[in-house]
């Protein structure tokens, strides 16, 4: 029960974050410049890109922090390699945050 309602905070909080995303006007065009017709499919190509990795990494922290300090507490030496884990499941939001700003880059 508790794991869904998480989940579900997870999926409104991220379609909130779109909507606003999507919804907020370009500021500063001016008539000298020519509109790329493909920066919208970036925008949501790159919010999409670490949208899914951040939520991939939600659920990989939770899922090994977890099974990390039930480790800890049986057996106290397993800590760094536990450790080890969690950060590994969080480097998956930091590659997306690297690919979502190596899409807005070639906007």
């Amino acid at each position: 029960m508790k794991r869904t309602i998480q989940v579900a905070a997870l999926v409104v909080a991220s379609a909130a974050f779109l909507l606003i995303t999507l919804s907020m006007p370009v500021a500063a065009q001016t008539t000298t410049t020519t509109t790329n017709p493909a920066a919208g499919d970036a925008y949501l190509g790159a919010a999409i890109a670490f949208g899914l990795a951040a939520f991939g990494a939600g659920i990989g922290v939770g899922t090994s922090g977890s099974a990390a300090i039930a480790a800890v507490t049986e057996k106290a030496e397993v800590r760094t390699t536990a450790l080890i884990f969690v950060v590994l499941a969080e480097a998956i939001a930091i590659y997306g945050f690297v690919i979502a700003f190596t899409i807005l880059g070639k906007v």
